[in-house]
């Protein structure tokens, strides 16, 4: 339905929201519950089955105490092994009595038995179902015990032991038992403490109030940047989100504010990007945006960057497309409401850290389309996203890149995709050829096809996940092979199905579609194409002109524009096409016996032709 203040909101988005996602990585760099590099490299040798990596990480967490940092790799490792555990089966066959081993032994029989349950709610569980998870639980019984007695000053079992006793239903008293142990060997551990939480909440053994109180008096007895100060709000998230409290429920909803209130102070003793927080932050966000504080929980996503995590989000659907459901509808928000002349809130800049590269400069896509370099910049012309082209080795594919304008404040986008997926989506339509998005995030490849404006498909290697599901991962291939006019299926389902040496299977990739070798620079810097003889840039005349100034001042400029040499005739048949619709518009508008679809469409075609005009001379060679 229409509404007077859309014809203010609506200008203010398309003014700001552009300036607004600076800051914000692109939807294809956001991956949910990324580890951070320790963990990886670990993940990554497991995935080829070597289990020494995450002995040695593990082993160090122990000796060192750091019970927080072991809590998340023992959860991380053994849901990884809950589909690929043959590195778990070789670390314990090897060594049946280490401590580090057993632990996640005991975590991944936790995370088999809620595999077999699901995360619905009690009442749309099968009996077969929770016959299945009650029987795994009691398995883990033994588990659990080795790890408590060979980890005797640990509190991450417990953290294990305590959500048991909330699958299994466990009394109060044996809940009260568990929590004692735990507080015991580290009384501020803040895994215990969420799992504690839970067990506490309405929906499992507790009612809202006893949840709060719990997350009240922890956090105000925890130290200054402890992470307990934000039980409040994953108490809030609970009350608000999962049980869907209204506002007028049983608590106070000062209460609310008041935990969102402690987390921000929270998050504020950390830098932005710290991995540590990012599940806070998640959460914070989240509750900020419910809140509608619009610009705070901007400031949140331009902080959390790639980090994203499945909870709170997982609570609302899938964990990711709420994540950036949320955050595109945030920054639209901040837009519609910053005045069409004023100054929208700017992302705080990253602090420099020495050998840790951020994800702009982590995160870079590099096309392959089906066509020659004039036919694409032929296409392109009308984007408004400036691209630098230039010609594939074997003389007939196009290499197609993003130009980054020089001014790191002008490189926003009114979407937050991949803006190279976005211009293909674009210069692809009512074309027959298909455009091979390939990116590179850190040490993850992948790619997305787009044919005539739609995603055809799209494919992620990443070392540190399980393997795709082949299922998946044959309607990948199949999707490809039609594009590309391949019969045998087979060898791009093997490419696909694995995630060892992802660079390798996406080289391979390309050349078993026949397409000339990727840049060696491609993944090394955030343009690939700059300074490769023939390079042009593709841009409207006021991104032109940007970067022009840059050249004159002299910083860094990219290639030179595109340019052709139309033929005569091609200026001659549209000179004399030009006047001729006009007139022929002009005397159709002003006749009375003229139907007005004949002037309408004299009007379209001196419209298309003089746009025609404009890019053959805008693309003029110049000197």
């Amino acid at each position: 339905m229409f509404s007077p203040r859309s014809l203010i909101t609506y200008p203010r988005m398309l003014r700001h929201a552009s300036t607004l996602s600076v800051g914000l990585p692109p939807d294809e760099a956001v991956v949910l519950d990324a580890p951070d590099a320790p963990l990886r490299a670990a993940l990554t040798a497991a995935a080829g089955g070597d289990h020494e990596p995450a002995r040695e990480l593990l082993a160090a967490t122990r000796l060192g105490m750091q019970w927080e940092r072991r809590n998340t790799y023992v959860s991380a490792l053994a849901e990884f092994a809950l589909h690929n555990p043959g590195w778990l089966d070789a670390w314990l066959s090897a060594a049946p009595e280490d401590p580090d081993a057993v632990l996640v032994k005991a975590d991944l029989c936790i995370h088999q038995a809620w595999e077999i349950r699901s995360s619905a709610r009690a009442e749309h569980v099968s009996e077969d179902r929770f016959r299945g998870f009650f029987t795994l639980l009691e398995d883990a019984v033994p588990v659990i015990g080795a790890a408590v007695e060979l980890n005797p000053t640990d509190p991450v079992p417990w953290r294990v032991a305590l959500t048991h006793a909330r699958g299994s239903q466990a009394p109060r008293e044996v809940f009260d038992g568990y929590w004692q142990e735990a507080t015991a060997r580290s009384s501020h551990h803040f895994g215990c403490h969420a799992s504690a939480l839970q067990y506490l909440c309405e929906k499992w053994f507790g009612s809202h109030e006893e949840m709060f109180a719990f997350a009240e008096q922890a956090a105000d007895q925890a130290l200054p940047g402890s992470l307990l100060h934000a039980l409040p709000l994953l108490a809030a998230v609970e009350y608000a989100v999962v049980a869907s409290a209204v506002e007028d429920g049983p608590l106070d909803p000062a209460r609310i504010d008041a935990a969102v209130e402690r987390a921000l102070d929270l998050v504020a003793h950390y830098e932005a990007g710290d991995e540590e927080i990012a599940a806070v932050r998640n959460h914070l966000a989240l509750m900020l945006a419910r809140a509608g504080r619009w610009a705070d929980a901007l400031e949140q996503f331009r902080a959390i960057g790639v980090h994203a995590t499945a909870f709170p989000w997982a609570y609302l659907g899938d964990a990711r497309e709420q994540f950036l459901d949320f955050r595109t509808g945030v920054r639209i928000q901040v837009a519609m409401n910053t005045p069409l002349f004023g100054r929208p809130p700017q992302p705080v800049a990253l602090p420099a850290q020495a050998g840790a590269p951020t994800w702009e400069s982590e995160h870079c896509s590099l096309a392959v389309v089906s066509a020659t370099l004039d036919t694409v910049a032929e296409a392109t012309s009308a984007n408004s996203t400036p691209l630098r082209l230039a010609t594939g080795a074997n003389g007939w594919h196009t290499l197609v890149e993003v130009a980054l304008d020089p001014d790191p404040a002008r490189r926003g986008s009114l979407m937050t995709r991949d803006r190279l997926v976005s211009a293909a989506g674009i210069f692809t339509t009512r074309e027959r050829w298909t455009a091979l998005v390939l990116h590179r995030s850190g040490d993850r490849r992948g790619f997305t096809l787009v044919h005539n404006g739609d995603r055809l498909a799209e494919h992620q290697w990443d070392p540190a996940a399980p393997v795709p599901d082949l299922e998946a991962t044959t309607a990948t291939a199949e999707a490809v092979a039609r594009a590309y006019g391949i019969d045998d299926v087979r060898p791009l389902i093997a490419l696909l199905r694995g995630n060892d040496d992802a660079p390798r299977r996406q080289a391979d990739l390309v050349a078993a579609l026949r397409m000339p070798p990727l840049p060696e620079t491609f993944g090394t810097r955030a343009e690939a194409l700059t300074g490769l003889p023939g390079a042009r840039i593709v841009a409207r005349r006021k991104a032109a002109a940007h970067w022009k100034k840059a050249d004159a001042s002299g910083a860094a400029a990219p290639d030179a524009a595109y340019t052709r040499r139309r033929p005569v005739r091609w200026w001659a048949l549209r000179l004399l096409m030009f006047p001729f619709f006009t007139a022929l518009a002009v005397w159709g508008w002003q006749a009375d016996d003229v139907l007005f679809v004949k002037p309408l469409i004299a009007t379209v075609a001196a419209f298309a032709v003089g746009t025609e005009l404009v890019g053959g001379w805008r693309q003029r060679p110049r000197g």
